[in-house]
């Protein structure tokens, strides 16, 4: 068996901030970028280039570095913050946080946040001996690092994105990466090239958070019943699934799931929510658990939903 490919991941948070947005609010995709499929991405990408299989390509640390305001200054923004972080802690990325200082004009600005970056991850590369350093970031702050991994003997791998819009004053907003960085790193890849080049790549699809739940999207939270139970479809617990509420009737609904020809639920599965409170389109995390008597009735298993709680 081949040694495994050790991969090191680290994020300058705010440049990842500004290319999610521009593929929410100005790309055709009018999506954010997906933590786990860029990860996955990645995999793919080193295993191209290092000759590996994918499963070899393991990813060992993962660290995400950015300025951030104070509760106070975030206001209302403070859920969305901490909904963010969940994901990220969902995929074992550690998180480095310093606080935003007022810069000119009386303006948050981040400062040092890539100085932690470059000191970390140079110091991790040499103690977790790194094989491959995937950098997410367009600066060239950071060609000083590279070149201090170059002497180690990492490989530096560039994941960046070049892009301009026009923003709510008519004013050109544009992302470039620096030219001397792309030159210094072994493997550097524009992100937006392989996006609008290759839009059916199943890596590349996988790169958006899906807008809407449907049987083209359906998958698993990761989480598991703590607790075996009749209603977990079976020992050991069951996994949950997200999708969205089709109809509501008088006491029961459906959830749109075309792998089980839709997923009958009946107000007593409810967790967390007044039956009187659904509507269509609501968001719904759920298990499925075999409907005995329908399963008899018709050809094959038929399933309903239990534990049904809405998002919020």
């Amino acid at each position: 068996m081949k040694d495994l490919v050790r991969i090191g991941i680290f994020y300058d948070g705010y440049y990842f901030y500004k290319v999610s947005n521009y593929y929410k609010y100005e790309h055709s995709k009018k999506s954010r970028i997906s933590i786990s499929g860029l990860q996955e991405f990645i995999r793919n990408e080193v295993a191209k280039v290092s000759g590996s299989d994918i499963r070899q390509c393991r990813i060992v640390d993962t660290h995400y570095f950015r300025g951030r305001s104070s509760a106070k200054q975030m206001g209302d923004k403070v859920q969305n913050e901490r909904i963010f972080e969940d994901i990220l802690m969902r995929e074992n990325v550690v998180t480095h946080y310093l606080p935003l200082r007022m810069g000119e004009n009386n303006s948050l600005q981040e400062k040092g946040i890539d100085v932690w970056l470059a000191l970390e991850a140079y110091e991790l590369a040499q103690y977790k001996r790194f094989d491959i350093l995937v950098l997410i970031a367009g600066d060239g702050d950071y060609v000083p690092l590279v070149r201090k991994l170059n002497i180690l003997g990492t490989l530096v791998m560039l994941v960046s994105w070049d892009f301009a819009y026009i923003n709510e004053n008519g004013l050109t907003e544009q992302t470039k990466t620096s030219a001397q960085l792309m030159e210094e790193v072994y493997y550097p890849i524009p992100m937006a090239g392989q996006i609008d080049n290759f839009p059916e790549d199943e890596f590349v699809k996988n790169l958006f958070v899906p807008e809407k739940f449907n049987t083209d999207n359906l998958y698993p939270l990761r989480e598991k019943n703590s607790a075996p139970s009749s209603d977990s479809g079976g020992e050991g617990g069951g996994e949950y699934f997200f999708s969205v509420i089709q109809s509501v009737k008088d006491g029961f609904g459906f959830i749109e799931d075309r792998q089980c020809n839709n997923v009958f639920f009946h107000f007593n599965s409810l967790e967390n929510r007044d039956f009187n409170e659904l509507k269509p389109g609501l968001q719904v995390k759920y298990l499925r658990e075999e409907d005995i008597e329908r399963s008899k009735k018709e050809e094959g298993p038929r399933y309903r939903a239990v534990k049904v709680s809405v998002i919020e």
